[in-house]
């Protein structure tokens, strides 16, 4: 056997990288990159370099593609099979934990508490020294029968139907009475009802008989016989409840969700108070609070509670929750309770909530993966961040992290920033090593790390204003401000001081308002920005007319479709046990159409080609020659303009970031007349170049007659405006207040609030 010297190193200290050969994922060209184990990298570089093509798209993937192969063939069954990245050689991998900016889903019974250890650490020790005790720990969860709320079964809320938004009772069955959505007078919903023989198809609603109207609205199911055919009779009421309101709200499509909040009201239920618990549980109490009242606290005052109880039996619990709660409050998340739906966070507090849980595991030589950390971070809170990504780092973790603040970039160990621009035009290492080596460096990064805004010597003066008076949403304290209009006015203080409870919530609903936010566009896998911003029309027009046939041709999603594949390109098959996968469509070759459809051409070009190209390429192919159409070069144009030029126009919307979302709503939103704009952080996602560009933008939108309120944490944006609000002067009860409203000049020269102190210093370096 073998033996080692004592002093010699060991074998297996010797795998310290992860090595990339070969990979080509997305625009990656042939990328070839090794990454320090145990340290924090940084990826940099111009949105649609590449950064996640690498880090999400093939490292994280490969790893997680390697771990789901060591499951059971049944287990693969449950979990998505995506196919091997397209990379020659991995080396080196470690388990990838992602910690990205999805929403945490939209059930209702999942709170920041139960998606992390907090709440079933509370649990414990409410069950060790709650007086008279409910019983053990699960007795105070109000996610399992022991410990719910028998009435409302733990949601909290009992609800109410108002069975004027069911049917217009003036109508007959046979007359469209049921206003449901889905409930049409001819389809099977309605037939069952007329058909049944319990009701009078022809007579209105508001003529039955009280014995007609329970049977219509509250009957137990009865089998009948409908044409021949066997089905369950119910009264409408219950039906509607098992097919609509059973379901979370935020999981419906948005025409059932409408017709859900018209038709359903929710009220606190009348048992609990809202509390989710039972009697036992709430009778349960510590210093007078039951384990709801401490759900419901503001968690760095939850954070103030714990710190005062001493008992031994329980102290090395209370010292980890203690960890927990106060990890909550550095992570700039202490305005939350534990008690607050998981569904309602925003990307970044998702992501802030995610990595609380995985900074009190013991797991340790995993990879950490981050995209944009820092999103919905004031300057004050990146500091905090920064220091719980080199925590993770210390514990033995590697840590990777996509990034555009200089902030952040400035903690790496390592950097590796791709480029040179962005799509077709990116995809290559432009630089790997230190932080000082990438300052030093000729890189777009390089050269614009120390970039700082300069305060401008002029500012546009406001003829007009919105009044917002008297708000109280959310943790505002009485809020009365003017919000002038006809110039760029941004909404500053730390997260969770109220500044979107002040934009989104109480501006008067009168005000010609258009929102552009950051939601996932809905949508299916074949929806890309050339459907979703009309594009798609003139194109098809401008190809029908080229070529003297139908414009339905040219649809991926109609006559011109590959019929193998229907028009997606590739062919989704189930495989059972195995899993789904997915393979490209051997008729079209992927291209989605007809082969005699990709025959026809405009400007030298199929439908196809068109597809594929950067908006950057098809605003000059769209403006000169034979396939010049003016209507969509005007949408290009817009698309280019807010910094979409690298997107592909037949790129399937899902893969799009944030950003890259709202960009795109606001490239539509650019051809309306008037009106006030409300941006939500748009400088998410851009690189540190492109933010000039979107200062650019945004003085362009102002110059053209339209009110521009943009909410941001980004120093240059501050530095660019015309007025500020700053709301603060902290997070939850301790913000709520408008602490400052001038100028950006105003605001600096003061250094009385924590933005301006953080302005002054950016500016001034």
């Amino acid at each position: 056997m073998p033996t080692t010297p004592a002093d010699s190193e060991h074998a297996a200290d010797s795998h310290d990288l992860i090595r990339v050969q070969g990979a080509r994922v997305n625009n990656l060209k042939n990328v070839d990159v090794d990454l320090p184990k145990r340290r924090l990298t940084v990826f940099t570089g111009v949105s649609g370099s590449g950064k996640s093509s690498l880090v999400f798209g093939t490292i994280a993937a490969e790893s997680q593609r390697l771990i789901n192969e060591t499951y059971s063939s049944f287990v693969q069954g449950f979990m998505p099979s995506p196919g091997r990245p397209d990379v020659d050689v991995m080396e080196g991998l470690t388990t990838a934990i992602i910690v990205d900016q999805e929403r945490m889903g939209a059930n209702s019974r999942s709170t920041v508490g139960t998606a992390t250890d907090a709440n079933a650490m509370l649990r414990i020790v409410f069950s060790r020294l709650g007086e008279p005790s409910a019983g053990p720990a699960f007795h105070y969860s109000f996610n399992v029968p022991a410990g719910a709320c028998p009435r409302c079964e733990g949601m909290g809320t009992v609800s109410d139907i108002d069975l004027s938004q069911l049917y217009d009772a003036t109508k007959s069955l046979a007359g469209g009475a049921i206003t449901i959505p889905g409930y049409t007078a001819d389809g099977w919903l309605v037939r069952i009802f007329t058909e049944s023989g319990f009701l009078p198809p022809d007579t209105p609603i508001k003529d039955f008989t009280a014995a007609e109207l329970n049977d219509f609205l509250y009957k137990e199911p009865v089998k009948v016989k409908v044409t021949n055919m066997n089905l369950t009779y119910e009264g409408l009421v219950p039906k509607v409840q098992k097919s609509m309101l059973s379901k979370d709200v935020d999981a419906l499509q948005p025409h059932i969700r409408a017709f859900v909040e018209r038709a359903v009201t929710f009220t606190a239920c009348p048992e609990c108070g809202g509390a989710r618990i039972n009697e036992a549980a709430r009778a349960s109490k510590i210093g007078g609070l039951n384990i709801a009242d401490a759900c419901a606290m503001q968690i760095s005052d939850l954070a103030a509670w714990v710190r005062g109880l001493k008992d031994d039996h329980v102290a090395p619990l209370l010292r980890n929750l203690q960890q927990t709660l106060d990890s909550f409050v550095s992570i700039g998340l202490g305005y939350l309770s534990l008690d607050r739906p998981s569904g309602t966070l925003s990307g970044g507090e998702a992501q802030r909530t995610k990595m609380i849980r995985h900074l009190g595991s013991s797991l340790t030589d995993v990879t950490y993966v981050f995209d944009e950390p820092t999103v919905g971070l004031h300057p004050h809170d990146i500091q905090n961040m920064n220091q719980l990504l080199l925590q993770l780092r210390d514990k033995g973790n590697t840590v990777l992290v996509v990034e555009h603040k200089p902030e952040t970039i400035e903690i790496a160990d390592h950097v590796v920033d791709l480029g040179p621009r962005a799509g077709v035009h990116g995809g290559e290492i432009q630089f790997i090593g230190t932080v000082a080596g990438l300052r030093a460096s000729d890189t777009l990064t390089g050269r614009h790390l120390d970039d700082r805004a300069a305060l401008k010597p002029t500012v546009r003066t406001s003829a007009a204003k919105l009044e917002i008076r008297h708000a109280t949403e959310n943790n505002l304290k009485d809020v009365s401000v003017d919000i002038p209009l006809g110039v760029l006015c941004v909404i500053t203080g730390v997260a969770g001081s109220g500044k979107s409870s002040l934009i989104h919530g109480s501006i008067p609903k009168s005000a010609n308002v258009v929102s552009v936010d950051q939601a996932p566009i809905r949508g299916s896998r074949r929806s890309n920005p050339a459907t979703y911003t009309g594009l798609l029309d003139p194109i098809r027009a401008a190809f029908a007319k080229a070529n003297g046939v139908k414009p339905a041709l040219f649809s991926a999603n109609s006559e011109g479709a590959c019929p193998v594949c229907n028009g997606n390109g590739v062919i989704y098959t189930d495989m059972g046990a195995m899993g789904a996968s997915s393979s490209v469509c051997e008729e079209c070759d992927g291209k989605r159409f007809l082969a005699s459809v990709l025959e026809y051409r405009l400007g030298g070009k199929n439908i196809s080609e068109v597809l594929g190209m950067s908006v950057d390429d098809a605003v000059e192919y769209f403006s000169t020659g034979d396939s010049k159409v003016p209507a969509a070069h005007a949408i290009l144009a817009r698309m280019a303009d807010v910094g979409l030029g690298y997107l592909t126009l037949g790129q399937p919307l899902t893969t799009l970031s944030g950003g890259e979302r709202q960009r795109l709503k606001l490239a539509i939103h650019m051809a309306d007349k008037g009106g006030i704009y409300i941006l939500d952080e748009p400088t998410t996602g851009l690189h540190l170049a492109d933010v000039q560009q979107l200062l650019g933008l945004l003085d362009r939108l102002v110059d053209a007659g339209k009110s521009v309120i943009v909410i941001e944490h980004h120093q240059a944006v501050m530095a660019h405006a015309d007025w500020i609000i700053d709301i603060g002067p902290g997070a939850g009860h301790d913000g709520g207040s408008v602490v400052f409203e001038g100028t950006p000049e105003a605001l600096v020269a003061g250094k009385k609030t924590l933005t301006g102190q953080h302005l002054a210093r950016y500016i001034s370096r």
